[in-house]
């Protein structure tokens, strides 16, 4: 099973770059062309959130119609740049079959891995949280199999990982989610973003991975200090399922120009 991960598009309006500097739309539109070229083609593909810059109905419908060439089918969380309503209006059922419109939560079938994405936004804030309903749903939706290998997936990092945007911004509930996670010896990663790298931690027994941007990559400051980010090269996360239930991710790096130069050709 392969898993393609996009994260942080941050989308502007129709025509607009995003802080006036990042083509952050065309850079989603060179990541899906990218997707849609790979072989084997991945089974479905997760958008980890901020998917728009300010949470605004035009920024949504531009990004729902880059997103929509998709070759595979393709589920979106909210971060905490979106807002759940305009994300719901904007994108069909298929991307996001909830079960209420109070959060954003709901499950994968189907897969060689079960998914489960969960809400992790406080609208208004830019930090994560886990209240007790939604801890309470987790649970209930874990409870009903046991023995699936499971993956979550929501946007904010329920650790620090040593950078403002997790550190300071926080994420209320961590323990919450913690105990749920340490409960459950199923699951078999936590897929996030928010802090625009590819970055890894453990915690609870789980592995914990965030994504990196479509192209804002974060200034990685470890003074807790400055929060900016540097133009880059989009880029996206391949996980793949073995078949021997390993979880292997491969951070891929969409360039402008890609040559492939035998190794034999060295010698």
């Amino acid at each position: 099973m392969l898993i393609a991960q996009l994260s942080d598009a941050h989308i502007e309006g129709w025509g607009q770059k995003t802080f006036g500097i990042a083509p952050m739309a065309e850079n989603l539109a060179r990541c899906v062309r990218h997707i849609n070229a790979l072989d084997p083609q991945p089974d479905l593909a997760l958008v980890t959130g901020d998917i728009t810059n300010n949470g605004l109905p035009d920024e949504m419908a531009r990004a729902a119609a880059i997103l929509s060439e998709l070759k595979p089918p393709f589920y979106v969380i909210p971060g905490n740049h979106d807002a759940r309503d305009t994300l719901l209006a904007a994108f069909p059922p298929e991307a996001c079959p909830v079960e209420s419109e109070t959060f954003v939560n709901y499950v994968i079938e189907g897969y060689d891995v079960r998914l489960i994405a969960l809400d992790s936004t406080i609208p208004g804030a830019p930090g994560g949280e886990i209240c007790q309903e939604r801890a309470d749903w987790l649970e209930k939706k874990l409870g009903e199999d046991e023995s699936r290998p499971t993956i979550l997936f929501l946007h904010h990092p329920p650790i620090k990982f040593g950078v403002i945007e997790t550190d300071i911004d926080g994420f209320i509930g961590a323990d919450r989610l913690g105990e749920i996670v340490a409960r459950h010896s199923n699951i078999v990663q936590i897929l996030a973003g928010h802090i625009h790298l590819s970055s890894f931690s453990q915690w609870r027994g789980v592995a914990v991975s965030t994504a990196p941007s479509m192209g804002m990559r974060l200034f990685l400051d470890l003074t807790l200090e400055r929060s900016a980010f540097i133009l880059d090269a989009p880029a996206y996360h391949l996980h793949l399922w073995t078949p021997e239930q390993r979880l292997i991710t491969h951070t891929v790096r969409v360039l402008e120009s890609e040559n492939l130069h035998p190794f034999e050709a060295a010698h």
